[in-house]
């Protein structure tokens, strides 16, 4: 990530802590983001064997991305707005609990209902986890290299991606899908019980806010238009991406162990995505999301141009990998900035935007897609995703015009002395 998403830093217990320690809570970290994604990612993969072995339709399994997606975006904020009157390290205990139980339930699940609770009560808790967590990170190294952490922390969500859809494909075809959820709460346990015992037990952050003090921040029209952003963004390639298993073998004819091989590819591709996303935001600021939605809106528009053909089909679905996560740095820059400017004590609802707006712009897309899928079918998923990126780039230009009026307002007197 830029520079521009630093959290403030003081000196704090955690400074003191020996460098062994601090380098080993920095890892469990970006563990916990790895954790946190195979989470949510995990039944991508096998979305075929659930609806095997539930006897659901392939559109049904998609709740169980829209599902965990909607609980992740509605409680990250609602929880980061309700507890700030807690110390951290006691909501971090509260909430890795709450995440292994969930995956406890998902990996014995008997029946698809209880599959898409344990899910819910796994998005609940899983932002919030994630958001509590980072706040450790400037404590722990200092805030030069703070911004660089944060994204490394985010980043494992894209190898987690890589790594639960592909092998997750792999061990359901040979073996069993429980397995690919046994290995998921084998993780989440491991990582969570040693971040308990490691991370120092109080800090900066533990300065209370009160939710009034943190809401002010939504009253900002360019926060509220870098939302909308993520929701288009995200449901263009969402809507494609919820499917991608099914598409890969049904519409361009790849086998299961082809297809594997695909999501690894696309995962790589996603971690570059992630690394253009902070290059693109230190170099162009938001204005980069412009010429980015419109490439987007050409890739996805092709990709039902060319139907089932093989190779530019898969050209063109690493090419939706590439511009998967560009959206997400600019963005976030944008929240933290109207926070520093405006609501200084809304960094903790300002950090919990993107994983917000992203799983909501998650559950739009995988919601849109199904809807395609049932209907006029998977091929014409890339049709519909060109017309969400053209929105989420219509955005973006009103969100570049809001932010040029907040400065002007917030700050009169730099831009009266230019």
């Amino acid at each position: 990530m830029s520079s521009s998403t630093s959290l403030p830093s003081s000196p704090i217990a955690a400074s003191n802590l020996p460098r062994s320690r601090r380098n080993l809570c920095v890892a469990l970290l970006v563990m916990l983001g790895f954790s946190l994604g195979c989470s949510e990612f995990a039944v991508i993969g096998i979305e075929t064997e659930l609806a095997q072995s539930f006897g659901v339709t392939l559109q049904t399994v998609g709740f169980t991305m829209s599902s965990f997606a909607v609980t992740y975006a509605v409680c990250t904020p609602l929880l980061a707005v309700c507890t700030g009157r807690f110390r951290r390290f006691q909501l971090l205990v509260a909430y890795a609990v709450v995440f292994c139980l969930g995956n406890v339930v998902a990996a014995i699940a008997p029946t698809f209902p209880v599959l898409i609770a344990s899910r819910v009560v796994i998005g609940a808790v899983s932002g919030a986890y994630l958001a509590v967590g980072v706040t450790f990170l400037p404590e722990l190294l200092g805030r030069g290299n703070t911004s660089m952490a944060i994204s490394v922390v985010y980043g494992a969500f894209s190898v987690a991606m890589v790594i639960v859809t592909s092998v997750g494909k792999l061990v359901a075809d040979a073996l069993d899908w429980h397995l690919v959820m046994v290995g998921t709460l084998v993780l989440a346990v491991a990582v969570s019980a040693a971040l308990v015992l490691v991370l120092p037990r109080q800090g900066a952050t533990d300065t209370p806010a009160t939710a009034c003090e943190q809401l002010a921040l939504l009253q900002e029209p360019q926060v509220l238009s870098g939302i909308c952003i993520f929701v288009f963004g995200v449901g263009a390639v969402y809507v494609f991406y919820g499917y991608v298993t099914p598409y890969l073998e049904e519409v361009l004819g790849l086998t299961g162990v082809q297809a594997s091989m695909v999501l690894m590819g696309y995962g790589f591709a996603c971690m570059v995505s992630n690394l253009l996303s902070g290059w693109f935001d230190a170099r162009f600021g938001l204005k980069s999301l412009v010429p980015t939605f419109l490439a987007q809106a050409l890739i996805l528009f092709s990709l039902f141009l060319v139907g089932g053909r093989t190779a530019p089909g898969l050209a063109l679905v690493f090419g939706i990998a590439l511009s998967m996560y560009v959206v997400s740095v600019p963005c976030i820059s944008m929240f933290m900035k109207a926070s520093y400017d405006a609501h200084p004590k809304a960094l903790t609802l300002a950090s919990s935007l993107e994983p917000m707006a992203f799983n909501i712009g998650i559950a739009f897309g995988s919601a849109v897609g199904g809807a395609v899928v049932a209907g006029p079918g998977i091929a014409n998923a890339g049709m519909v995703g060109s017309a969400f990126s053209l929105v989420a780039c219509c955005f973006v230009l009103l969100s570049i015009a809001l932010e040029r009026r907040a400065r002007r307002r917030n700050h009169p007197q730099a831009v009266q002395s230019r």
